[in-house]
C-alpha cells in the first residue's frame, strides 16, 4: 500500500469476562478476517480485551495473568504481516499491574502503552487494581504515526496532547465504555474535542455486549482533525469497521461507513436485547421463563426475550387465580401466540387455598388486605422457580423500574427471577 495511505479496522468485539483463551480466539479471527475482507494493516482491539471488562477482581488472581502472557505470546506466533493493538492488564499481582495495550507485529510486542487516566467513580474501580501510567507511546505505520491511549484518556487534555507533542499525527482510543442514555452524544463531543485541541483525526473503538448490570454499545467512530464525524459503526452488534486515513496537503483525511444513529427509545430496547442475550449467553442458560399476566409490563419482556434469544428458548406461563379477567387471559395467549413462544397455563386457585386453609387459625379476626394478595403472587415465583429448576431456563422478572424504586412488588413473588 502506498506511503500516503493507511487502511485501519476497528475490531467491534464481545469478550467474555475471564475467559482469556475465548477472546484470544475472536482477536484472532477477527484479525483473520479484517486482512482477508478489507486487506487491513492495522487492526484495533478494545480496551482489556483479552480479558474482557470488567475485570474486577479476578485481577486479583495470578493465574488470570499467567492466561494473558500465553495469551499474548500465543498472538505474538500467529501475528506477522499485519499490526495488531489489544487491550490487556500488564504486571504482577501485588506488585505494579497496568491496565495497558500493546502493539504485535512480525511475532513480537514492539511497542505497549499504559493508561493514564483510571476512572473511580460508578462502575468503575480501576484505582482499587491499576497504577497509571505517565509516558506516551507513539507507534509507525506506514509513515503514520500514531498515538495510544485508552478509555478514560480520551475526556482529559493531557494524555492526547502529551502523544501530539510527541509527534503522534492521529489518535487510536481503545475502549470499554458502558451504555447509557446520551453517551454517544457525550463520547462524541469530548472525542471531537481533542482531535480540535491537538490538530489530529481521533479513532474510537469500543466493545459491545452485557456483563453483568452493564451493557457495552460499540458506536466506534472516528473524527478528522477537525472533530467532524467522518466514520460511525453500528451500535450494539459485533463489527469491523474499516477506515482508510489518506495523506494530503491539507492533512489527514478519513474514509470509512456511516451507519445511522438509533433513536433514544430504540438505543433503550436495543440495550434491554442486548444484555439480555449476553447474560442468558454467557452464563449458559438454555433459555428463559416469564410469568404473564396479560399487562403491558409481561407482554414487553416477553417480546425482549424473544428479539434477544428467539422464541424457541421462551418459555411463557399465565397463572391466573379467581381474580383474574378473561381479558387478560385472553391477552396473554394472544401475545404468546404472535411472537411463537412455549405457552402455558396454571391454575393457581387450588395453591392459593391451601395456603389460606393452613393459614386460617393465623389469620382469624383479620380482614383480607396485601397480604392474601402477596399470598398469590408468591405461589407464582414458587411455580416459576420450580419450572426454572427443572428445565434450566433463568426466570425473567418483570417488573418495571417505578415499581422496583418504591418497592411496589412482592419479595419471593413478582421480584423473582433476574
Amino acid at each position: 500500500m502506498a506511503n500516503n495511505q493507511l487502511r485501519v479496522v476497528l475490531a467491534q468485539i464481545d469478550p467474555v469476562v475471564g475467559d482469556v483463551a475465548g477472546n484470544t480466539r475472536k482477536v484472532m479471527a477477527a484479525t483473520r478476517q479484517a486482512r482477508q475482507e478489507h486487506d487491513a494493516e492495522l487492526v484495533v482491539f478494545p480496551e482489556l480485551c483479552l480479558t474482557g471488562y470488567p475485570p474486577e477482581d479476578l485481577l486479583l488472581r495470578p493465574g488470570l495473568l499467567k492466561r494473558v502472557n500465553k495469551a499474548l505470546q500465543t498472538l505474538c506466533q500467529q501475528i506477522d504481516d499485519i499490526t495488531i493493538i489489544v487491550g490487556h492488564p500488564l504486571g504482577e499481582v501485588g506488585k505494579e499491574l497496568f491496565n495497558a495495550a500493546s502493539v504485535i507485529n512480525k511475532n513480537h510486542i514492539s511497542a505497549q502503552y499504559l493508561k493514564q487516566k483510571l476512572p473511580n467513580y460508578g462502575v468503575f474501580d480501576e484505582k482499587r487494581y491499576f497504577i497509571e501510567g505517565r509516558e506516551a507511546t507513539i507507534i509507525e505505520i506506514n509513515q503514520f504515526k500514531i498515538g495510544l491511549t485508552i478509555c478514560e484518556d480520551i475526556w482529559f487534555i493531557e494524555p492526547s496532547s502529551q502523544a501530539a507533542d510527541a509527534g503522534a499525527e492521529i489518535i487510536v482510543n481503545l475502549n470499554a465504555s458502558p451504555f447509557k442514555q446520551d453517551k454517544t452524544q457525550l463520547r462524541e463531543a469530548e472525542v471531537s474535542q481533542r482531535a480540535r485541541e491537538n490538530n489530529v483525526p481521533v479513532l474510537y473503538v469500543n466493545q459491545i455486549g452485557g456483563q453483568d448490570e452493564l451493557v457495552f454499545d460499540g458506536a466506534s467512530f472516528a473524527v478528522n482533525a477537525a472533530g467532524e464525524k467522518c466514520v460511525q459503526a453500528i451500535q450494539f452488534a459485533t463489527a469491523l469497521v474499516p477506515i482508510t486515513l489518506h495523506k494530503t496537503e491539507r492533512g489527514i483525511e478519513l474514509s470509512g461507513p456511516q451507519q445511522p444513529l438509533m433513536e433514544e427509545l430504540e438505543t433503550v430496547y436495543q440495550a434491554l436485547v442486548c444484555g439480555l442475550r449476553d447474560y442468558v449467553e454467557k452464563n449458559r442458560f438454555p433459555g428463559v421463563v416469564i410469568g404473564l399476566s396479560g399487562g403491558i409490563d409481561s407482554a414487553l419482556t416477553m417480546a425482549l426475550a424473544v428479539d434477544a434469544l428467539g422464541a424457541e428458548r421462551v418459555q411463557a406461563v399465565m397463572m391466573p387465580s379467581r381474580y383474574t379477567s378473561q381479558i387478560s387471559l385472553d391477552d396473554a395467549a394472544q401475545m404468546a401466540a404472535i411472537l411463537g413462544v412455549q405457552y402455558r397455563n396454571i391454575n393457581i386457585e387450588n395453591l392459593f387455598q391451601t395456603f389460606l386453609r393452613e393459614l386460617e387459625d393465623v389469620f382469624a379476626g383479620t380482614q383480607p388486605d396485601a397480604t392474601e394478595e402477596n399470598i398469590q403472587a408468591r405461589c407464582r415465583g414458587v411455580l416459576l422457580m420450580a419450572i426454572s429448576n427443572k428445565t434450566g431456563a433463568m426466570v425473567l422478572s418483570t417488573g418495571n423500574k417505578s415499581e422496583m424504586a418504591v418497592g411496589y412488588s412482592t419479595l419471593y413473588g413478582d421480584m423473582a427471577g433476574s
